[in-house]
Formats: structure tokens, C-alpha cells, sequence
């Protein structure tokens, strides 16, 4: 079986970006886009993951002060291939998942100069909006969320995901 550097980089991912960017248009849920996108490219998210994920959206219970749930997802994603698991809980703290989500940070903040879901939504959307308002998201659909902006972003983080993981020398396979 080929390992994850020797597929075409590029072509995963163009293939990540445009499932997040279309999972975020038919089904929200930032997090769990990135993770399905990652999921539906090369493998390696388990049904768990993908499901733990969906409390982190909207910057964690749609209240949007937290981390942006793409970021999240994206962070998720990488410790599925590189977290410590729970057999060597007690005894190692490897570092490798903690130095790529700290890539993919870097990547998002230079991008978007924000971390927080409501930071996110101001650079992207003009302003930021209370998910918990009918009012307000009707208006966050009318500003495009889910039209374009946010799919964009959630298909920004599934494409750094793959090139991340592709150019870790450690196989993800």
C-alpha cells in the first residue's frame, strides 16, 4: 500500500477542500465537516471521533467565543493519526500531535488573524452572529454563511489537514 506523501498532495487536497466546503453548505456542523472531508479523502477518522466532534461547532455549543469548530476538527483530525492513545496515557506524552495542530494554528491565524468562532465570522461575514437567535441566524444565512464563507473556511482547514499530514515524514497509514 502507498503511504500518504507519495499520492499527489495537491490533488488531495483540492479533493478535502471541496467536500468540507460542500458537507458545511448541506450539513453544518464545522468540525465534523473538516472530519468527514478528511475521512472521505484518506481514511482514518472513526465514526467516535467524527461524533465527538459535533460539540465544538460554533466555537463550542454555538456560543462562538471559543475556538472556531473547523480549527477544532482540523486539530481533531491530526490527533486521530498522531494523539497519544489510551494505552500509553499513564506512561509517554508523545509531541508530534501538539507540533502539527500548532502548524495548523499558524496556517489559520495567518489566514484569518482570528481564532474564536466570532472573530472568524467578523472577518468572513462582516460582523458576528448569536447561533441561540432565530433572528440573528436567519441573517448569518443571509450574509452567506453557510452559502460560502463558512464552507470556505471549513474547506481551507481539511485541505491544511492533508498537506500537514502529507508533509509529516511519519507515515499516517
Amino acid at each position: 500500500m502507498k503511504k500518504l506523501h507519495e499520492y499527489n498532495k495537491e490533488d488531495l487536497m483540492d479533493k478535502a477542500y471541496a467536500f468540507a466546503y460542500e458537507f458545511e453548505q448541506k450539513y453544518g456542523c464545522c468540525p465534523q465537516c473538516v472530519l468527514a472531508a478528511v475521512k472521505e479523502t484518506i481514511g482514518g477518522i472513526s465514526d467516535e471521533v467524527f461524533q465527538s466532534s459535533q460539540g465544538l461547532a460554533g466555537g463550542g455549543g454555538l456560543m462562538g467565543v471559543g475556538t472556531c469548530g473547523a480549527l477544532s476538527g482540523g486539530m481533531m483530525a491530526i490527533s486521530a493519526f498522531f494523539g497519544r492513545d489510551y494505552e500509553i496515557f499513564k506512561e509517554n506524552l508523545p509531541r508530534k500531535a501538539f507540533k502539527l495542530s500548532k502548524d495548523l494554528f499558524e496556517k489559520f491565524y495567518n489566514e484569518y488573524g482570528e481564532f474564536s468562532c466570532k472573530g472568524v465570522q467578523s472577518k468572513v461575514l462582516g460582523r458576528s452572529f448569536d447561533m441561540w437567535s432565530a433572528e440573528e441566524l436567519k441573517k448569518f444565512y443571509e450574509y452567506g454563511g453557510h452559502e460560502d464563507k463558512c464552507p470556505s473556511v471549513a474547506g481551507n482547514v481539511a485541505k491544511w489537514v492533508i498537506e500537514i499530514l502529507h508533509d509529516t515524514n511519519d507515515s499516517v497509514w
